[in-house]
């Protein structure tokens, strides 16, 4: 691969690179673009690197521009190609363009198409965008003779929330974690996610995997049994551990939900068989524990009730703290794993957001929306 030259195809990151909480005061605003000409007169254009953010089911657009000399190359000859960055030395297909051929590859076909918004426009559309899409993509314009790439990260909106499965912590590996998350309507998070949620006030006395294969937990609240009372808050990390032969639990990402998580009304409160058929009748299924968390944490779902969720363990989410609803703090409460024949509770359940109204007997509060972006 040739180094690239100005005069050639030069990208560039450009339009409104948005930012995440906390900078709230920084989203939709537009970063500086500087354009200048270097003494042959090619155009060189720059501007900082940023994220895009958006929610899962939402459409998004990753910006890339380019600028090459059109009396010396043919528009024909010009080939555009995104591909996702996994890690420094892997990378996946996502989009390929070279005059009027276009080629989406994998999860991406069907969803993905290039705006094309002018000359030099390279940004790539991506449309109901999954848990999975969250990351860093590369754009590459190439001629004959030259390329030159530049960088977008995707980030999501969402929530963090620690998992370990009924046969306890400390209790997986790094596969395992990932399948336990994606179990739970969820994926590892990243570290970026993970110290995002710690400066939001995210306490968590027990390490978990991320995405990346290290070991961390984020303190707010030193003390002796998290590491030492006189140790420094932040994410502390047990660095990057053998993926198959150690064993932790997992911090899981989840984003914006399809559908509404409601706590059904029972005349008589559950065994974990009878939510499971109750939630059917309804025309749902038991919420996972992702989706708990993503309608406490984005459709504001408070509920001061003890309920089973999907993997038999049983939660309640809490907005507004409050006498003998479990604590100071907001969260989503977790009761443990019980005993799914004996012990009886009420259910959350999800449904879908094209299955239509809730059932008699249900009760959701507030209407659900779908996220704008």
């Amino acid at each position: 691969m040739m180094q690239p030259m100005f005069h050639a195809a030069t990208l560039v990151l450009l339009i409104a690179v948005l930012s995440s909480p906390p900078a709230l005061s920084e989203r939709g605003r537009k970063k500086v673009v500087h354009v200048s000409e270097d003494e042959s007169g090619a155009v060189v254009v720059q501007t900082a690197p940023g994220k895009v953010v958006t929610h899962r089911g939402g459409t998004i657009i990753l910006p890339c521009r380019y600028h090459y000399d059109v009396s010396a190359h043919d528009p024909a000859e010009i080939r555009l190609k995104w591909t996702k960055v996994m890690d420094p030395m892997s990378f996946v297909d996502v989009f390929v363009a070279m005059g009027k051929e276009r080629r989406a590859f994998g999860s991406y076909r069907g969803r993905t198409a290039l705006q094309e918004d002018g000359a030099g426009d390279a940004s790539l559309i991506i449309r109901n965008v999954t848990l999975q899409d969250y990351g860093r993509y590369e754009c590459e314009v190439t001629n004959e003779l030259e390329d030159d790439t530049g960088m977008v990260k995707l980030d999501l909106e969402g929530v963090i929330f620690p998992y370990h499965p009924r046969l306890g912590r400390y209790t997986l590996n790094y596969h395992e974690a990932q399948e336990a998350c994606l179990a739970q309507d969820g994926i590892l998070a990243s570290y970026d996610q993970l110290h995002k949620a710690w400066l939001e006030g995210m306490d968590w006395c027990n390490a978990g995997w991320l995405e990346d294969g290290s070991v961390q937990y984020p303190i707010s609240r030193p003390r002796d049994e998290c590491g030492r009372k006189d140790t420094p808050v932040g994410v502390r990390t047990y660095g990057y551990r053998h993926k198959d032969d150690e064993r932790y639990d997992a911090f899981c990402f989840t984003s914006n939900l399809n559908g509404k998580v409601y706590f059904l009304k029972t005349y008589r409160k559950l065994s974990y068989p009878e939510a499971l058929q109750a939630c059917k009748k309804n025309g749902a299924k038991v919420a996972k524990v992702g989706q708990l968390y993503a309608a406490w944490k984005i459709q504001l779902l408070d509920r001061c009730e003890a309920g089973w969720v999907e993997d038999g363990s049983v939660r309640y989410p809490i907005v507004n703290p409050r006498a003998r609803c479990g604590g100071q703090e907001p969260g989503v409460r977790n009761l443990g794993f019980p005993d799914k024949k004996y012990k009886l509770f009420g259910v959350y359940c999800y449904r879908k957001g094209s299955e239509g109204p809730p059932k008699k007997g249900s009760e959701e509060p507030g209407k659900w929306g779908p996220l704008q972006v």
